[in-house]
């Protein structure tokens, strides 16, 4: 593991994963403090170590009425409590070179969406911070062209660089899993599995996303099964009135049932 700068993940068990995970965007406080409090208590109890996640802007939105955030500055103030709190760390996407700087004053890991992972400003800005970047694998990249994203962190003088495979497009409205990206992609970095976005359905015509997340424990099993070093997954208490991203976020009551038969797969394998 080359994440030295999150103590919490520097130590971590090689036969264990870690977790980012934690609502698709900020919505408030208590929600934020809520979802923390219950993946915390989970985490501690299976030894897995967690990184709380949640976005504090929505950049990327389907149509203008979309919800977008709070506002930056209160939603990063919220992570910052989140993390003084429990103690943990946390990590938020950027959408400009600009709110790198900002946002590295509140969280321990700046993520480039998907879709930006080839802006070579915005990539070289988050590395600069030396904060960990986080680098989400486009979803119309091949795991091999992902070397040439970490090469722009390591090469700003940040070895502090994961990398996350959220799938890629199936068509137009479809992600599919390709798990030879794994081990092609920990050549370069820690590799971690943005389950609930891989089940994702983009493109509706409604402009809302669609998802499939009856499917999260399907893909979660292959990857732990494949060593991926973490896993991503979005929670919510309340799904189906979420403000983002709803259609594909697991429900939270049922987070510790899939950790725990997770945790257990990796443990088997690990005896052969």
């Amino acid at each position: 593991m080359q994440l030295d700068k999150i103590p919490q993940l520097k130590h971590t068990n090689s036969n264990n994963f870690f977790l980012l995970s934690g609502p698709c965007a900020i919505e408030g406080e208590e929600m934020a403090l809520r979802i923390a409090e219950r993946v915390v208590k989970i985490t501690d109890d299976l030894k897995i170590p967690y990184i709380f996640k949640g976005s504090f802007k929505k950049a990327n939105r389907s149509r203008i009425d979309s919800f977008t955030g709070i506002g930056d500055e209160k939603a990063l103030k919220i992570l910052r409590k989140v993390s003084e709190t429990f103690h943990i760390p946390t990590v938020t996407d950027i959408h400009e070179s600009e709110d790198a700087k900002m946002a590295a004053e509140y969280v321990d890991v700046l993520q480039i969406p998907a879709f930006l992972v080839r802006q070579t400003d915005l990539v070289v800005a988050a590395a600069e911070t030396g904060r960990v970047v986080n680098l989400k694998k486009g979803q119309f990249m091949s795991p091999e062209s992902m070397q040439h994203a970490v090469k722009k962190v390591t090469d700003s003088k940040n070895n502090q660089v994961m990398v996350t495979d959220r799938g890629t497009m199936f068509g137009y409205q479809d992600m599919i899993v390709d798990y030879r990206g794994i081990p092609t992609m920990q050549q370069y970095a820690p590799v971690v599995l943005d389950i609930t976005h891989s089940l994702q359905q983009p493109n509706q015509s409604s402009g809302v996303t669609g998802g499939r997340p009856d499917m999260i424990e399907t893909i979660a099993r292959a990857g732990v099964v494949n060593n991926v070093d973490g896993l991503f997954i979005e929670t919510h208490c309340d799904p189906a009135n979420a403000k983002s991203d709803g259609a594909n976020m697991l429900d939270l009551k049922h987070l510790e049932k899939l950790l725990s038969h997770l945790v257990a797969i990796r443990q088997t394998i690990h005896k052969f």
